[in-house]
């Protein structure tokens, strides 16, 4: 089995290369600098009605960084319309290192005590790449992914790559670009191009991955019922209105 350096990773992904693997299983990985990028821009997230409702009545409770291995063994499994994932053991190791250090992030929705859907991906200086979303109820992943906007909004990123475009990204407001503007869009991003330690988010150099947790009031006790995060959905909701 191919075991893959950290920092050889963060150096690929800063110049606009990520790894993959042929199937769950696969020995090895390949690397991949697409000639079309799909990025997502924070201010053209498309909040229909019925994800905003979703949202607003807090459907699911939503955290970040409270169960990263799981959300990501929960994106490499096989389902019945997705036989085969191209996370194999190599990059499962490699990004739960990246989580230890500080590099890697997850949004998880659950109910209840079940974890139903959320993504994971990679946080660079103001860019964050997103690597794999999962939905194990209805607009979980989209849920998901409109607090993980909102949290990158609030935190300061500019660049949310999606890697590969696909009709559900674009339903949400993904566009396609070609090479050369991504790699002005992550250079941007970047400062330059150098990657960047999870220290630097306090000196303005990088994005801010907790910065939504702190617009949370203090914990007060909630009724039985009560699955909204620590933030509530409705602010979720404000966030993204603004500019949808």
């Amino acid at each position: 089995m191919q075991w893959l350096d950290p920092k050889m990773v963060l150096g690929a992904y800063s110049v606009g290369v990520f790894p993959m693997a042929d199937h769950r299983d696969a020995d090895s990985v390949y690397w991949v600098e697409p000639r079309t990028r799909a990025i997502l821009p924070l201010d053209g997230f498309r909040l229909s009605r019925s994800l905003r409702k979703t949202i607003a009545r807090d459907r699911f409770r939503v955290t970040a960084n409270t169960a990263f291995e799981r959300v990501l063994r929960l994106c490499a499994e096989s389902v019945e319309d997705r036989p085969e994932t191209w996370i194999n053991p190599g990059i499962e190791r490699v990004f739960v290192t990246l989580h230890a250090l500080g590099f890697a992030h997850s949004v998880e929705c659950w109910e209840g005590d079940e974890l139903v859907g959320g993504l994971y991906g990679l946080a660079l200086g103001r860019a964050f790449f997103g690597e794999s979303m999962v939905s194990r109820r209805t607009d979980a992943s989209k849920v998901a992914l409109a607090w993980l906007v909102a949290r990158l909004k609030v935190g300061g990123f500019s660049l949310l790559d999606c890697q590969f475009q696909t009709s559900h990204l674009a339903s949400l407001g993904a566009v396609e670009i070609d090479r050369d503007a991504y790699c002005a869009l992550l250079a941007a991003a970047l400062d330059g191009g150098a990657c960047v330690s999870p220290s630097a988010a306090s000196s303005g150099a990088a994005g801010d991955f907790a910065a939504l947790d702190r617009l949370a009031p203090p914990p007060a006790p909630a009724p039985a019922d009560t699955v909204s995060g620590p933030v509530a959905g409705h602010s979720i909701v404000q966030l993204l209105a603004q500019t949808s």
